[in-house]
């Protein structure tokens, strides 16, 4: 397994965009994956919001070699055990507490905690994370609320997610203290539903094209 941490690339500099995923059907996990490696978004987070989504994680890293495949919306240690488990190459939490934040720190692959207010960023700095989620963005604050952060607190990276669409997806990206963004409209349901796995890459490779 390929490491992430220094000198090699961040998990915020793989893609500009990290896919959110929300895996129903576990058929539809490999060919899904292949579809967004195929449009250049290579760092999959797979959310665990389905009884499927672990099988789904097993699915994409043995099938899919070229995929960069994640676990989010974690919330407790036990999790951060069945992601790894699994073959989760990066982690992401929707907020953080101490204990999950350690489980965290001791697996060995990178990790995004989610942060909302300057008092998080403020703590996770303190305890030597410069990478976060910026969660849930648009209700957050947006890029408004980002671009304050990036005077005081030039050395903390975010990937905003919630929110995040072709339209407003550019403004993050254009911040200093943005490295990717995340969300989850280049896997319309319609598409998915009628395994279109085609229309998926298309609106990958899109996605993959925005600065």
């Amino acid at each position: 397994m390929p490491s992430f941490s220094a000198p090699s690339p961040s998990v915020l500099d793989l893609a500009p965009v990290v896919p959110v995923v929300v895996v129903e059907d576990l058929a539809d996990a490999v060919p899904l994956a292949r579809a967004l490696v195929a449009g250049g978004l290579p760092a999959i987070e797979v959310t665990l919001r389905t009884p499927v989504a672990l099988d789904a994680i097993r699915a994409i890293a043995d099938s899919v070699p070229d995929a960069v495949v994640g676990v989010g919306t974690l919330t407790s240690p036990a999790q951060v055990s069945d992601a790894l488990a699994a073959g989760a190459r990066f982690l992401v939490s929707p907020g953080w507490t101490d204990v999950l934040l350690q489980s965290m720190q001791a697996s060995g692959v990178p990790f995004l905690p989610g942060v909302s207010t300057c008092s998080e960023v403020v703590a996770l700095l303190e305890r030597g994370v410069r990478e976060m989620k910026f969660f849930p963005a648009e209700a957050a604050g947006g890029t408004a609320y980002l671009k304050s952060l990036s005077g005081p607190l030039p050395q903390a990276r975010f990937c905003p997610t919630g929110g995040i669409s072709p339209a407003n997806a550019p403004k993050y990206l254009a911040l200093p203290n943005v490295g990717c963004v995340g969300g989850s409209w280049m896997l319309p349901a319609d598409a998915i539903t009628a395994h279109d796995w085609d229309r998926v890459e298309a609106l990958a490779r899109e996605a993959s094209a925005l600065t």
